[in-house]
């Protein structure tokens, strides 16, 4: 079957976050891949700005958000990549220029692959409109198609990144139902191998462009024993640098957060002892509702992370997010998400209705 290449097409309208200048090859030379990172997910930052929000240091003056975030002593940055996306958000440009911007703060990047027009999670992994009725092998051109254009984009504007994430939150493999792992029925015949395959498609693209930048496989619940899991990917032939996860402290188990806290501490240990490879956590965010015990639950983690050999960092999930602010496509999500329309706006921002960060990203500072 033919191979489109929709997912490849730059959007027309940028929304350039403060309208950016290339950095020198000087300036992107000073940025070294953090032994620890301590940083944030701000893919909707440009979409934001477009809205006409602004953001501000701890001192009240206005500065381009990831400035902001280096004055709190953060050090990176988490961009996502959605395929062709239908409001250009989240696309190969709009990421390019949100790299670009943080590049010019000092901040390292780490992109991440959704391999989706939408968020790709463990509740859904849509495949992008362009690949819809591909066969396993065309759509592993394209997936290392898409994976080339937006990395070398990023090349040609003298950006390396310090991570690549193929897939976000995979546990149940990407790409439905070419390459998932279990339905209703229990496991998928071939899921795994088709999974592990094409997720090696991106493996081996990010490092046709960057040898060097180490990738990571980011599954969700960090407090869950993923053993089990990350066995059965190498067990498959599956290729990964860094194991990524994800840890909502506050929301995911029911269970207090110390305790919580403790179970994600102890996996992490166990998961870089038992396959001998460095822990990032992707993803980490915390109710806004009550600052002080934000600011108490993420202390509580970084503290124990840091004193990991092997756990390399941790990025906050869309700190940005302030006054009840929602991205457009929030407003009818029914495309992506069956029986469902409208959703709320996110909940777990760390910033001030003003534009200010608030203590809860104390704990990223150096």
């Amino acid at each position: 079957m033919g191979m489109p290449t929709g997912c490849n097409s730059p959007a027309s309208e940028t929304g350039k976050p403060d309208e950016p200048q290339t950095p020198t090859e000087e300036e992107t030379g000073k940025i070294e891949t953090p032994a620890f990172a301590r940083g944030a997910d701000i893919s909707w930052y440009s979409e934001m700005v477009y809205n006409g929000k602004v953001f501000r240091d701890r001192n009240g003056q206005e500065k381009p958000l990831p400035e902001v975030l280096k004055s709190l002593g953060m050090n990176a940055v988490r961009l996502r990549v959605w395929c062709n996306p239908d409001l250009k958000w989240n696309g190969t440009e709009d990421v390019v220029n949100k790299a670009i911007a943080a590049t010019k703060a000092g901040l390292a990047v780490m992109i991440d692959f959704h391999y989706s027009n939408f968020f790709a999670d463990p509740g859904r992994q849509n495949i992008p409109d362009a690949w819809k009725g591909l066969s396993l092998s065309d759509m592993g051109a394209e997936l290392g198609k898409h994976t080339t254009t937006v990395l070398q984009a990023l090349k040609d504007e003298g950006i390396t990144p310090a991570w690549i994430q193929v897939g976000n939150e995979t546990r149940n493999g990407m790409l439905w139902d070419v390459c998932r792992l279990w339905n209703n029925s229990g496991e998928i015949a071939g899921g795994w191998a088709a999974y592990a395959k094409l997720s090696n498609v991106g493996y081996t693209a990010s490092k046709a462009v960057f040898p060097d930048t180490p990738v990571i496989i980011h599954l969700n619940n960090a407090w869950e024993n993923n053993e089990w899991w990350f066995k059965r990917f190498l067990d498959e032939g599956g290729k990964m640098d860094i194991i990524g996860l994800s840890h909502y402290p506050m929301s995911e188990t029911g269970q207090e957060w110390k305790a919580v806290n403790s179970l994600a501490i102890k996996n992490i240990k166990d998961l870089s002892q038992k396959f001998n490879r460095p822990v990032m956590v992707c993803e980490i965010g915390v109710k806004i509702s009550s600052i002080t015990q934000g600011k108490a639950c993420i202390q509580d983690f970084m503290d124990q992370a840091r004193k990991i050999d092997k756990c390399v960092g941790v990025f906050y999930w869309e700190p940005e997010v302030y006054g009840g602010w929602k991205p457009a496509i929030y407003n009818d999500v029914s495309k992506y998400v069956p029986g469902q329309k409208v959703w709320n706006a996110y909940e777990m921002g760390a910033f001030l209705d003003n534009g200010q960060p608030t203590d809860i990203l104390a704990p990223f500072a150096e």
